[in-house]
């Protein structure tokens, strides 16, 4: 008997994972290949291709502005996080390569489609932040032990992040 409650929860945590990744990966492409738009009047025509690692930074007051290097490993850590959740027993390279392939991907797009720059500094960051989400879940898990415990942990902090990104975008939508 505790045996089938063990497994239904973990069945339940896993559901739970692979929705909130569905949702994040919405999300992701919302955010990166329709830059947030509603119509596709709104998405901008351009077609450009950077393949020199961090040649196009902005520079501000003669300082290099990191911040969208920094955005682009942020928004890529849940990734790293969910796929590490999923799949535990794979071997770091095979969680990085969907990452680095969801990543190539969004950029291919972009230059496909003609709707924004498809920039190696991009992938970079983006792999990167996967990169970093599998880092923090093997920290975890080192530190806490028990994966059960730490996937619902993260599971309910997914929810409760998701929720507030979803009200900020819906809020985003409602102003503009």
């Amino acid at each position: 008997m505790e045996r089938l409650n063990v497994e239904k929860i973990k069945r339940r945590q896993r559901v739970i994972t692979i929705s909130l990744l569905v949702i994040y990966l919405l999300a992701l492409t919302w955010i990166i290949l329709f830059k947030m738009a509603l119509s596709s009047y709104e998405l901008p025509y351009m077609r450009n291709i950077n393949i020199v690692p961090f040649a196009d930074l902005t520079i501000i007051n003669n300082q290099i502005d990191f911040d969208e290097i920094i955005l682009n490993i942020i928004i890529f850590i849940p990734f790293g996080i969910y796929l590490s959740m999923l799949k535990p027993n794979w071997s770091f390279l095979k969680k990085i390569a969907p990452i680095a392939s969801v990543s190539l991907l969004f950029e291919v797009f972009q230059f496909v489609f003609a709707i924004g720059a498809s920039d190696i500094t991009d992938f970079i960051g983006n792999t990167l932040g996967g990169m970093v989400g599998i880092g923090v879940y093997f920290i975890l898990c080192k530190i806490f032990k028990e994966k059960q415990k730490i996937n619902k942990v993260l599971n309910v902090l997914g929810i409760i992040g998701t929720v507030c990104v979803i009200g900020l975008l819906g809020l985003l939508i409602i102003v503009n």
